[in-house]
């Protein structure tokens, strides 16, 4: 049987339970960011800062309260990141014109 202080069993406890909180805190801070991880590619619409003048880019409402629910500095990644932000909707480019037909009628 081996010969512990009380000084050496607190120490090596509370250097596993230290160990453990950082595992879980990490653990937490790198599957929280709920846009990041479930929201798809970013693009480039949601990286660039809208300019003077121009709307604001709508937000993620469910990412964001997720965020707050499970773990609050998951926030500062997707917004870091832009992933909190609505992605643009495609805009076409084409512009399709009516098709007309024209009927010549002849008279006799």
């Amino acid at each position: 049987m081996t010969d512990l202080t009380f000084t050496q069993f607190s120490n090596t406890k509370m250097k596993k339970i230290l160990l453990n909180l950082l595992l879980a805190v990490t653990l937490c801070s790198s599957l929280s960011s709920c846009a990041t991880v479930f929201g798809g590619r970013v693009t480039e619409a949601q990286r660039t800062r809208p300019a003077m003048g121009e709307p604001t880019r709508p937000l993620r409402a469910v990412a964001l309260i997720a965020d707050i629910v499970l773990f609050w500095p998951g926030l500062i990644v997707d917004f870091a990141t832009g992933a909190i932000y609505k992605p643009e909707r495609k805009k076409t480019t084409t512009e399709t014109k009516p098709s007309t037909v024209e009927i010549k009628t002849t008279e006799m």
